[in-house]
């Protein structure tokens, strides 16, 4: 099917700028003071709030935030244990995901152990996440795909049955890049006592440009990641006291700038609008293309709230339903290749039946806030018709 060149393309993916983030970036740039300063702790603040917890660290990307997470935890950083197992720590993780939740585990000189996923949800299959831990295991990093959450309480009890069987609770870090505005029992992820790391990224609901934000389940980790963002040195301090002050711990440049918290501040005021069109259009999906033949959608865990950041679904014949939709007008995207067919992690290759059963199924379709009723009228009419 050729493309209509006169049907206006409707995007996957578009960036959120308020207008008010030009003027407010001027300010900052002709004050002079464009690193880290008071503009980030006035959008950690914020965050805070939004977040409903203290522990919030912000960072200039969430793979640094990934980074930084693993290596204070499970990496060359972590509080070492006695009767530690010999050998190269193992991190489980899921493969479909952006290669960006995966390569922080590598380059903190661990080891990828991946789990399958469950094929109604695409978040990590938790069945065989119970199954793979052993003594061995550092941390477990999970995706809330599409920003629709993991059933967190079942995850919770794993852990204590881990903790029981092998005297070891390994640590959870929950990738949340697609995750702003989703909430679990009620309460915004990074509040149920594991570590969560944000994506502010160009394409986000909320961007900063680029940046990243860790939330911590205690101060005692925060304080820690407040002084590895920046070497291990404590930015608070007076500049003659940081001088004369010891670095007891090397740390990194991964610390946010005020250029990039000073966008996030901007874009702040319409977020909440923005998550809330991406959620009504994904409602309208929902109903509208059920029972569509050759066609799933996926579910969310009960106690769960998608922030509905991608709107995934299992076509029949991929290639032929995106040749489809182009032609419509209507770009989509399968947005992430599975990271086990990736050369790099080749040693780490395992069965994943559940991942083989949707990889070359799963596309997504338009569902932000820039989707009018009239363009998923549009999107659900086009898939009606058959590819």
């Amino acid at each position: 099917m050729s493309v209509n060149k006169e049907q206006p393309v409707i995007p996957l993916f578009k960036v959120a700028m308020a207008e008010k983030a030009r003027s407010m970036v001027g300010d900052v740039v002709a004050s002079g003071w464009v690193g880290e300063g008071p503009v980030v702790a006035e959008f950690e603040d914020h965050l805070r709030q939004r977040l409903s917890t203290p522990h919030v660290v912000t960072v200039n990307s969430a793979t640094s935030g990934l980074h930084l997470a693993l290596h204070m935890t499970a990496g060359p950083g972590r509080p070492t244990q006695e009767d530690e197992p010999e050998g190269v720590g193992e991190v489980l993780t899921t493969a479909m995901t952006c290669a960006a939740t995966n390569w922080p585990i590598l380059a903190n000189g661990l080891r990828v152990r991946w789990v399958d996923i469950d094929p109604t949800t695409l978040n990590i299959d938790l069945d065989d996440l119970a199954a793979k831990i052993t003594p061995s295991t550092r941390a477990i990093v999970v995706v809330h795909w599409a920003g629709s959450p993991l059933d967190l309480d079942r995850l919770s009890t794993i852990l204590d049955e881990a903790e029981a069987r092998h005297g070891v609770r390994p640590t959870v870090i929950e990738d949340c890049a697609h995750a702003l505005g989703a909430t679990y029992a009620g309460r915004p992820l990074g509040t149920h006592g594991n570590i969560a790391v944000y994506s502010f990224q160009a394409i986000k609901h909320l961007t900063t440009g680029d940046g990243g934000a860790i939330v911590f389940p205690n101060a005692e980790l925060t304080e820690r990641a407040r002084l590895l963002r920046w070497y291990g040195i404590d930015r608070r301090l007076p500049e003659a006291t940081r001088l004369a002050s010891d670095i007891g711990e090397y740390g990194f440049k991964f610390h946010m700038n005020d250029i990039c918290a000073t966008i996030g501040l901007a874009n702040l005021t319409d977020v909440d609008t923005r998550i809330a069109r991406h959620q009504d259009n994904a409602a309208f999906y929902d109903r509208e293309l059920k029972g569509v033949t050759g066609l799933e959608t996926l579910t969310t865990p009960v106690g769960g709230r998608s922030a509905c950041w991608l709107y995934t679904v299992l076509v029949e014949r991929r290639s032929d339903f995106e040749t489809h939709m182009a032609g419509a007008g209507i770009a989509t995207s399968p947005v992430h290749r599975r990271n086990d067919l990736y050369s790099v992690v080749a040693d780490s290759r395992a069965p994943l039946p559940g991942l083989d059963s949707v990889a070359d199924r799963m596309v997504s379709i338009p569902v932000g806030w820039w989707v009018s009723e009239t363009d998923r009228e549009h999107i659900v009419e086009t898939i009606r018709k058959g590819w």
